[in-house]
């Protein structure tokens, strides 16, 4: 007999999807400007504005953060892949560090798979709010000249940080940037290197995570219409080809003005969606 939830979920009625593709098109295109614009990862924009487009239409489950990390991780794949070709044509791309760091970012991607499989959705919206209040303040008031050494970590501080990297990454659904570039200026790396090199951090964190949230079991009764495993296809779909068209744009205004204090307003903004992240962890 045919379970009536898994028809539900698969047949959707055709005013919910069009509700849903309405508010992934917004998405979208607010993702790909302030990606073209500041150069920070769709995902740290993505997975809050999932999770409050899901939770309006009504997906409030216990394994809605994980729907929102995993499809932000898809996106990403696509997205830092195409940045990856595009900087290393420029020759911007350091492979020396690549070839250092992702076995232990993969390594990292993958135990945060399954710790984010793991936890509920308000304990991984906690993660969040935290992590992204950090990178919100060093958006915010971070200094170029900052340093805490002069190359790369290499050895044991090697060792332990790259996994931190994909582990923390995951648990925010976000590729390489938020977390690659400041490491990587802060020991010394231009920065223009540094936000190239990420993109290919973005790749080896996604891959694996994705692969591991494809084969994680969500309840069809609470998941968004067309999610497989915790990827959902039609944001993973609109979100692509929305950002493709409008990151663009973003490039354009940062040529036409200044965007460092663009950067600290959407630190502060970054700071205002952590704060509201933790509230609804904690049930208020």
């Amino acid at each position: 007999m045919t379970d009536p939830n898994i028809t539900v979920a698969l047949w959707p009625e055709p005013g919910l999807l069009m509700q849903m593709a309405a508010l992934l098109v917004v998405i979208g295109g607010f993702a790909g400007v302030l990606a073209g614009l500041l150069g920070v990862g769709g995902g740290i924009v993505l997975v809050p504005a999932f999770f409050y487009a899901f939770q309006t239409l009504g997906y409030g489950s216990d394994q809605l953060m994980q729907i929102c990390l995993a499809t932000s991780l898809a996106t990403i794949i696509v997205t830092s892949l195409r940045s990856v070709m595009s900087h290393n044509k420029k020759g911007a791309v350091d492979w020396q560090i690549l070839r250092g760091w992702w076995v232990g970012i993969a390594l990292g991607a993958v135990v945060g798979v399954l710790a984010a499989s793991a936890l509920r959705s308000s304990v991984l919206q906690g993660v969040f709010g935290g992590l992204a209040l950090v990178i919100g303040f060093y958006l915010g008031f971070g200094k170029a000249d900052w340093r805490l050494a002069e190359a790369m970590p290499k050895g044991i501080r090697r060792v332990i940080l790259s996994p931190v990297v994909g582990f923390l990454s995951v648990l925010m659904g976000i590729g390489g940037g938020s977390f690659g570039v400041p490491l990587m200026t802060l020991h010394g790396v231009a920065v223009h290197r540094a936000v190239a090199t990420a993109a290919g951090f973005g790749v080896i964190i996604a891959v694996p995570s994705v692969a591991g949230f494809l084969l994680l079991q969500i309840d069809p009764a609470n998941r968004p219409p067309l999610t497989f495993g915790a990827v959902n296809l039609p944001a993973f779909l609109i979100v692509i080809a929305m950002t493709l068209i409008t990151a663009p744009w973003g490039v354009k205004l940062a040529h036409a003005m200044d965007p460092k204090p663009l950067k600290r307003l959407f630190g502060g903004f970054l700071v205002l969606v952590a704060l509201n992240m933790l509230r609804k962890a904690l049930g208020y």
